[in-house]
């Protein structure tokens, strides 16, 4: 009898060889879920390279949407995430492409029409997000984030980052990017420990800042 490894036995619903294109797909959705803020009435899935070969053997697709519904790997309605009453209401379609430029295990995903979300599974159930809308970022899942959209014009980061210290947050890393001088920029800050959602409110009240959320690190 085949003696059952660590990388045999992904989860207690998923069984497959490889922990990136299983565990790592549900990581991914839970992710994109929880930077969009709410659970989609549409979303579109665009699976690259490893993921488009051989993500159906793997129940990549089954993560992706369990992940993009709420679920967590060790969820056992995955399995049967397709004929689930929670997936009823979700319209969710897939495809399928080859990009050199693109790590192997990457999804894209577009929320509602109005959202974008791309990122990879890096191996050993570990994810990254690597883009949301236009905007370059890094999220691992491994800290608690604030994500903000904001208008990009001198003292923006010296604000939030104030607002923080006030309440005792300590940033571990913060990131920003942007589309051109004076436009839209994006703001990731990895922060160590909890912070109060309210937080959240005020800094909504500086000006020209267009989004923000707060999104907690995913569970091992």
């Amino acid at each position: 009898m085949k003696k059952t490894t660590l990388f045999d036995i992904i989860s207690p619903v998923m069984i497959g060889p490889s922990s990136s294109h299983t565990a790592g797909a549900v990581r991914l959705g839970l992710l994109a879920k929880h930077i969009y803020k709410n659970t989609p009435k549409k979303v579109k899935f665009t699976l690259y390279n490893s993921y488009a070969h051989t993500g159906k053997g793997h129940g990549t697709e089954k993560g992706l949407l369990a992940g993009v519904l709420g679920l967590d790997v060790d969820d056992r309605r995955i399995k049967d995430i397709f004929n689930s009453d929670i997936a009823k209401n979700i319209d969710y379609t897939f495809s399928y492409a080859d990009n050199f430029k693109k790590h192997p295990n990457t999804v894209d995903m577009v929320f509602d029409d109005s959202m974008f979300v791309s990122g990879e599974s890096v191996g050993a159930g570990e994810v990254a997000i690597r883009k949301i809308n236009d905007f370059n970022v890094k999220l691992t899942g491994r800290y608690n984030n604030l994500i903000l959209v904001y208008k990009d014009k001198p003292g923006m980061i010296s604000q939030v980052t104030n607002l923080l210290q006030k309440e005792g947050i300590n940033i571990a890393f913060l990131n920003c990017d942007r589309n051109a001088k004076g436009q839209e920029a994006s703001m990731i800050i990895e922060i160590d420990g909890k912070m109060n959602t309210s937080i959240e409110d005020e800094i909504l009240k500086i000006p020209d800042v267009y989004f923000v959320t707060y999104v907690e690190k995913l569970e091992n």
